[in-house]
């Protein structure tokens, strides 16, 4: 079955398989599945249907990337990858935007004035060599498979199927020449895969196909039931991804950082074992090499660096972002330690005020969202807030309605656990 994969996939880029043809195919693969021998074919098949990214062989082991199935205050990757060229590893990151209630990693760097995401192989490479980063969109070059399948996908109800989700993100990391992966497969009410079970399907999934490519892969399992961090919205994120890479940030969101970075740096031999690794990330984000690294990139990216000043706050760097937004804060009407905070129901209240999109060529806002006041395992008293938003315009009574009962109180005191439930690989 692999050739006739192979003749599929070249069909596609070619346009000698109708859309009929290949919406049958997609429909065939969703209901039935595929073998994993077979997905690993896809995949192969998709990422050599463009351009591929080719390294020196000097540092080609140390070219390494991450991907996340996405989640609510999702902004790992604007952390790890500087944490990451900071401690000696070379990351090519190819992103993508937000769809739904989930945000996409090119979204939130747009939010910072004068950035680019757009940068051809040539560019890419060249950023690479000289400062070991690049956050990047696809190119029209690289795997163009996945364009026409993704968008049929969309419209057949055949995106939730596992070979097709693998070999689509597989594909795109296997054409940056990586040698080592990391994925960070959520699961709970705000994440693509609900059920920690069929997450734990998807992750081995991936593992075995991009070790089937020939990269060295980890996968996280970790929680999406709580926004992870405390920012929801395109430029919030970015700031407190600037809080975390000046060793300031909340610590679910460092922990998945560090685990994450820990796992590559093993991998790539730059560290004996993952909670080195670790370590050597939680050094880099509090010894500011993290964040020199990342003005290397936002400055060669054309983005503007004003918001990484020494002075810098939050709500600052929100100022020279966007002065015109409304805050509104919600109140708790009891007393007692944070048991819950319901991830889906804040995502869709920041998409009613113009975060998200619904379709992929839909205009968002990139600057409004939400910043929790409180996390779980916190103590809050009566009257006070629980959560602020960021809005443009007079907040609608739906958005406000829509989040009472989205944060639990506990008589009871209690204790944030991990998020990272079970690392595969």
């Amino acid at each position: 079955m692999s050739e006739s994969i192979r003749y599929l996939v070249e069909g596609v880029v070619d346009g000698s398989i109708s859309d009929t043809e290949l919406i049958s195919w997609l429909k065939t693969v969703h209901s039935e599945g595929i073998s994993e021998t077979d997905t690993i074919a896809l995949t192969e098949a998709m990422r050599d249907s463009g351009e591929t990214l080719s390294w020196d062989l000097a540092f080609s082991e140390l070219v390494v990337d991450k991907h996340s199935t996405g989640g609510v205050g999702d902004k790992v990757s604007l952390i790890l990858a500087p944490a990451l060229a900071a401690c000696g590893l070379k990351v090519p990151m190819i992103s993508g935007r937000g769809l739904g209630h989930t945000g996409g990693t090119l979204d939130k760097l747009e939010s910072i004035p004068g950035f680019s995401v757009e940068m051809d192989s040539e560019e890419i490479q060249a950023q690479i060599l000289d400062i070991g980063l690049a956050m990047v969109g696809q190119t029209e070059r690289l795997v163009p498979a996945d364009r026409r399948m993704y968008a049929l996908r969309d419209v057949t109800g055949t995106i939730d199927s596992i070979p097709l989700i693998t070999s689509s993100i597989v594909s795109k990391k296997a054409a940056e020449g990586l040698s080592a992966l990391v994925l960070d497969v959520k699961f709970g009410r705000a994440a693509f895969m609900v059920e920690l079970d069929k997450a734990r399907d998807l992750a081995i999934s991936m593992v075995a196909a991009s070790k089937g490519m020939g990269i060295t892969t980890n996968a996280v399992l970790s929680s999406m039931d709580a926004p992870l961090g405390c920012a929801i919205g395109n430029s919030l994120e970015v700031l407190e991804s600037v809080e975390t890479l000046c060793g300031n940030g909340p610590s679910d969101l460092e922990e998945l950082v560090c685990i994450q970075g820990g796992l590559l740096l093993h991998s790539t031999g730059l560290a004996e074992d993952r909670d080195t690794g670790a370590l050597m990330i939680h050094d880099s984000l509090h010894d500011g090499s993290a964040l020199e690294c990342f003005r290397k990139m936002v400055e060669a990216q054309g983005g503007d660096t004003s918001i990484l000043d020494s002075d810098y706050s939050l709500m600052a760097g929100l100022g020279l972002i966007d002065t015109q937004l409304n805050a509104t804060s919600l109140c708790v009407a009891g007393s007692g330690w944070v048991h819950d905070i319901d991830a889906l129901s804040i995502a869709l209240a920041c998409q009613r005020m113009g975060a998200g999109r619904l379709e992929l060529g839909d205009s968002i806002d990139r600057a409004v969202g939400a910043i929790l006041e409180v996390q779980i395992g916190d103590r809050i008293e009566e009257g006070e807030p629980w959560i602020t938003l960021y809005h443009r315009n007079e907040i609608e009574r739906e958005t406000v309605e829509g989040l009472i009962g989205s944060i639990a109180l506990s008589d009871e005191e209690f204790q944030q656990v991990s998020r990272i439930h079970e690392v595969l690989g």
